[in-house]
Parts: structure tokens; C-alpha cells; sequence
């Protein structure tokens, strides 16, 4: 039970202390914008980004569709086989792995 205590507390502070670098970085959409970026086929659906995370073998623990440097890409937060927790970074017009993982 420690064990797991001990992962979900670094999970906890690895999204906490993430947020604010990430808002440095980049612009993240509101999930309407998120919504109307796919519907106007700007973004892939987020089952793609999904998916090509999953595939590597880690657990999606949250996802933010934001306003890259060159596009939109979707910005997941992973848990590893390791525990340890990363990101991943994924083009959202493609589908593709750009970063981490």
C-alpha cells in the first residue's frame, strides 16, 4: 500500500509542479476549442494520441491539446511501467510521436 502511496504522491507533484512550465511553453485550448479543432479536422481525434502512447506500453494520466511551435500537438502526461511519470509529446495533426515516452 506504501508503494502506491508513494507513486500517486509523485504523480501528484509531477502535475503540479508541470503546470506552470507548461503554461510558459505553450497556449493549451479550452476543451470547446479542443472540440471544435477536431470537428474542423485541425486536431485528430484524441483516441489517435491515445494510442500511440498506449502502444509504448504507459498509462495516459492526463492530456491537453495546446498551440506548439509549429501546430497544435496534443501534451500527455504518462505513468511508465517504471512509475516514473513523463511527458509525451504528440503532433495532433498526424497522430505521431514527436517527443518523450
Amino acid at each position: 500500500m506504501w508503494a502506491q502511496f508513494g507513486v500517486v504522491s509523485a504523480l501528484g507533484f509531477a502535475l503540479v509542479t508541470a503546470g506552470p512550465a507548461l503554461a510558459a511553453e505553450q497556449r493549451c485550448l479550452s476543451k470547446e476549442q479542443a472540440r471544435a479543432a477536431v470537428a474542423s479536422g485541425k486536431a485528430v481525434r484524441i483516441s489517435v494520441a491515445l494510442k500511440a502512447v498506449k502502444r509504448r506500453g504507459s498509462e495516459v494520466v492526463g492530456v491537453h491539446l495546446c498551440e506548439g511551435g509549429k501546430g497544435l500537438v496534443y501534451r500527455l502526461t504518462v505513468l511508465a511501467r517504471d512509475g516514473k511519470v513523463t511527458r509525451v509529446t504528440v503532433d495532433a495533426t498526424s497522430g505521431s510521436v514527436l517527443t518523450g515516452g
